[in-house]
């Protein structure tokens, strides 16, 4: 062997223990990879294999029930029969859906997002063709199945108002999540799920929903359910109890009729809102499935304002009804005494200008009594001229007006209590004598809400407490409604004889033979009731118009006519409830308003709880024995 073979011989060495090495470091590597990953991560890959293995799903939880003062569920949950399609078991989707069109109705554009969702989804996993289904189509699907391939027959709940638009602005509705409300909670990521959209449903959704159960399933590799491996069903959402009697909700929406309008009716001593009726309604449960863009339109187009809760957000000139805070002020001030006299030829002159009374030809001397029974407006444009309107302002919200009471459910409007201040501010015009007087009897500038002037007169009639309106009693959110309730021994800072002149000067409205409400009192024997007329103008009434006689509202557009209002309570001797009622575009107060708070506080005195308990004493209880205000 020469030396170039002995070269060669010791290069293959070397290259033999190359290669030698680098396979022994590469299974080295191998069995190191393999131990890590099969002893040392052993644990965390096996849970991983687990997770792809087993699928956790959310349970929805049924909502809780809304519950009216006497039990009577006014929110329910229905069984929702829905109609699915899986695309797998349909050799032709688009000719099952025409076979099933032919037993229940479905659109073109119902059909077309079908066709789309099953194109987007995995074949096994089902399609919800159409849901709501009453029980007349179920058994005709029923009967149709071995025709339909693929189509299924599911039930879920659904939301149910059974009064429908009775409770619509109370109770509102529920509404798949908007972007906005998704919290990261998972429950709302869940198909089909719902969450309040408005009223006591949103006010209280997060008691409502209930806490989601967890469904644990075996799952292939591509997603498809092989078995249920074990079930946890979550709790059902908290009833909700609300203070309302919906027999006395239904009572003042039929009293209202076509009207434009508002009835609140309250307890006096606990701000128990029983009544909270707006016309016209809507129909909640249309909203809950759905409405079609012509529906939405009929509704939101409507100059009647269906969607608006009438009760929280309408503001209006409250107009006569505002004199018993004028007189309150000028009593508190030392201005007045109930025994004070103003003579009212019809109209009173400042400066230039002429303010007139709703009597043409004047009421002649009136006092304390007979300016709140009859509705004086001169009266009170000479009270309001002595007390001044910053006066007027504050005591108007003492007894909650020009500022938001707090309500527990969404969509109070503050209304408007105006100032020097204020006008200053806002208009950057200085305040002027006249405007003063037009405040006096509750126009110009001013602005309220039926439930601020029904909590205006529980406040005035039970003595000055500080009572807030509220829907929900103490069963869910207690702590939040406690400390919305003020205690019981808050009061305002009204001399009590002064709240007792002006309420009994409102018991005259109905009792006194030329009190604006006589002719609207309450005939029962065993009932009474007390209030105050008002007639708001929407429009200025020039004096031409004056000069041809008297404009009737009926032959005025709708839009161009007073609104009508009364408040009241009830009984007179003992009151329990205050009711405010608003009309809009009615006309008077004493001829519309006035005999609807009659018929609705009559029914509310008849089915006070403390009437119907076994053995309650209502002997005590007598009744009292024009247009204007």
């Amino acid at each position: 062997m020469n030396s170039r073979d002995n070269d060669r011989q010791r290069q293959f060495s070397r290259r033999a223990a190359l290669l030698a090495g680098g396979q022994f470091s590469l299974l080295t590597a191998l069995v190191g990879r393999m131990y890590y990953l099969q002893v040392v991560e052993s644990e965390r890959y096996h849970m991983l294999a687990e997770e792809n293995r087993i699928n956790m799903r959310l349970l929805p939880p049924s909502r809780g029930r809304v519950i009216d003062r006497f039990g009577v569920p006014i929110a329910i949950n229905q069984q929702n029969y829905r109609v699915l399609l899986k695309a797998e078991n349909a050799p032709d989707v688009s000719a099952v859906l025409d076979r099933l069109s032919m037993i229940i109705p479905i659109s073109a554009d119902e059909k077309a997002r079908v066709l789309k969702e099953i194109r987007r989804r995995k074949k096994f996993v089902p399609v919800t063709v159409r849901e709501f289904l009453d029980w007349e189509d179920v058994a005709q699907l029923e009967v149709n199945t071995p025709d339909l391939p693929g189509i299924d027959i599911d039930v879920g709940e659904r939301r149910f108002y059974p009064n429908g638009a009775a409770g619509a602005h109370i109770l509102g509705y529920v509404g798949s999540p908007r972007p906005q409300d998704l919290s990261g909670d998972p429950l709302l990521e869940l198909p089909g799920f719902k969450v309040g959209r408005s009223g006591v449903e949103r006010a209280f959704d997060l008691p409502l929903r209930g806490r989601a159960g967890a469904s644990q399933l075996e799952v292939n590799s591509v997603g498809r359910v092989i078995r249920e491996l074990d079930r946890q069903d979550g709790d059902p959402g908290q009833d909700v109890v609300l203070n309302i009697d919906m027999t006395l909700q239904q009572e003042a929406m039929k009293r209202l009729g076509d009207e434009a309008g508002s009835v609140v009716v309250m307890d006096v001593e606990t701000g128990g809102v029983i009544v909270q009726a707006s016309t016209p309604s809507f129909d909640p449960n249309a909203f809950t499935e759905g409405l079609s863009t012509a529906q939405w339109r009929a509704v939101a187009d409507n100059e009647r304002a269906p969607l608006r809760n009438k009760a929280l957000a309408g503001e209006y000139a409250p107009g006569s009804t505002f004199k018993m805070i004028v007189a309150l002020a000028a009593l508190e001030a030392g201005l007045v005494t109930p025994e004070t006299n103003y003579f009212c030829p019809g109209y009173l002159e400042v400066g230039d200008g002429k303010f007139h009374c709703w009597r043409r030809h004047g009421h002649g001397h009136v006092n304390l009594d007979r300016g709140i029974a009859e509705s004086c407006d001169v009266y009170f444009y000479e009270v309001a001229r002595r007390v001044g309107i910053d006066n007027i302002a504050r005591m108007a919200g003492k007894f909650g007006l020009g500022t938001e009471l707090g309500m527990d459910t969404p969509g109070e409007r503050a209304g408007l209590i105006p100032t020097k201040a204020w006008k200053r501010a806002v208009i950057g015009q200085p305040w002027v004598l006249g405007e003063t007087l037009v405040a006096g009897i509750g126009q110009g500038f001013i602005t309220t809400t039926p439930m601020q002037l029904a909590t205006m007169t529980a406040r005035m009639v039970n003595g000055g407490k500080i009572v807030q309106p509220h829907l929900a009693r103490d069963v869910v959110l207690r702590d939040k409604l406690a400390a919305r309730v003020p205690a019981e021994t808050e009061t305002i800072d009204v001399d009590p004889r002064h709240l007792k002149s002006v309420t009994d000067a409102m018991a005259l409205v109905t009792a006194a033979p030329a009190g604006t409400a006589h002719a609207a009192r309450i005939m029962t024997p065993g009932m009474s009731m007390g209030g105050k007329t008002g007639t708001a103008q929407v429009r200025r009434i020039t004096q031409r118009e004056r000069d041809g006689g008297v404009i009737k509202n009926k032959d005025l557009p709708w839009r161009y006519r007073d609104h009508a209002l009364f408040v009241g309570y009830g009984p007179v001797e003992a009151p329990r409830y205050a009711i405010a009622v608003v009309v809009e575009h009615g006309g008077g107060g004493s001829a519309v308003a006035a005999p609807i708070a009659r018929d609705v506080m009559t029914q509310t005195l008849k089915r006070d709880p403390a009437r119907l308990a076994p053995g309650a004493n209502v002997a005590g209880l007598r009744a009292p024995g024009s247009q204007g205000g």
